[in-house]
């Protein structure tokens, strides 16, 4: 059974009675004619919906439940996926995937948060929080891309690095600020697609590339409008009205230029609805945009991921 969002629900009625009645259409039933004319409401309805959505709302979509996380889109979008553990100092961190597949044939480097859609998987992956072991393990296979000449795509979905008492003890900070430094030195292309929440440092640590991507539903910010709402009002529950102010979706930091490159649209309803479509339309432009990148020799790639990131501040006398 689909999950729906509040801002969902008359749509969620409407396809409960199209479920209903292709239940019950047979051939000596016909319903036919009635599922044709719910299926154009249903349409429309949607269109409204998704055409007029707060920036509260689009936080929802971000992290919607059934959102395709990264190993759904390594399996729909790569092949030979192989997947590397742990950090060869502390242990392996489940809240970030990182390994090697092809794209087309080609070697590619993956690194991205995983999220769980259980309970226990949800445990298990630490929500997509990654602990210092996790940004370790990141860099490990960075390096390893770059020794072997092989493109790195990273994929962001977290709402932040895990801030838990252990995660500080073993370096959390140290952990982020070198995966930063080294990851503006690299000589490979680097691309970072954020497909749902991109939530501060903890998003930042995989997300300094030639390119970055967001998804049209997917949001990016120095904090979560809760945390936000906490820090500004000491109240938590006015997290739709820090959505607002911090303007964090994909068509806000498209405005800003600089930040992001790219803005993949997704299926009707969002990612979530139609996965495979939303796998093919990260496909088509990770593939343009690598070729972009392959243009580049190793020092250009350095200085184009360095001016990009220096265009993104402004200073006034």
């Amino acid at each position: 059974m689909r999950s729906y969002l509040d801002f969902e629900r008359p749509l969620a009625d409407l396809e409960q009675k199209l479920h209903e009645l292709r239940e019950y259409s047979t051939d000596s039933v016909d319903f036919s004619g009635e599922i044709k004319k719910l299926e154009k409401k249903a349409t429309k309805l949607r269109e409204e919906i998704f055409s007029n959505l707060t920036r509260w709302q689009r936080t929802q979509l971000a992290r919607h439940p059934e959102r395709p996380h990264t190993l759904d889109y390594i399996e729909k979008v790569f092949t030979d996926w192989f997947e590397l553990h742990g950090d060869r100092n502390f242990r392996d961190d489940p809240a970030l995937v990182c390994g090697f597949a092809r794209l087309d044939g080609e070697p590619v480097a993956i690194i991205g948060h995983q999220k769980g859609r259980d309970t226990k998987a949800k445990v298990h992956r630490n929500f997509g929080m990654p602990n210092p072991e996790g940004y370790r393990k990141a860099l490990r296979v960075m390096q390893m891309a770059e020794q072997f000449d092989i493109p790195v795509f990273t994929f962001v979905d977290t709402p932040g690095a895990y801030p838990g008492i252990g995660a500080e003890e073993r370096g959390q900070a140290e952990a982020i600020a070198r995966n930063l430094r080294e990851m503006a030195a690299l000589t490979v292309p680097v691309i970072v697609t954020i497909t749902g929440e991109g939530g501060s440092g903890g998003a930042l640590a995989i997300a300094v590339g030639n390119k970055v991507l967001m998804m049209q539903y997917s949001v990016y910010s120095v904090i979560s409008p809760e945390g936000c709402a906490a820090i500004l009002w000491s109240d938590g529950t006015r997290g739709p009205e820090a959505a607002e102010a911090l303007k964090l979706t994909a068509a806000d930091i498209n405005e800003l230029k600089f930040v992001i490159d790219e803005v993949i649209p997704e299926p009707a309803g969002g990612a979530h609805n139609d996965p495979a479509a939303a796998a093919e339309m990260i496909k088509a432009v990770l593939k343009n945009q690598l070729a972009e990148l392959q243009k580049l020799t190793k020092d250009e790639l350095v200085e184009q991921r360095y001016q990009k990131f220096r265009a993104m501040s402004m200073v006034e006398e």
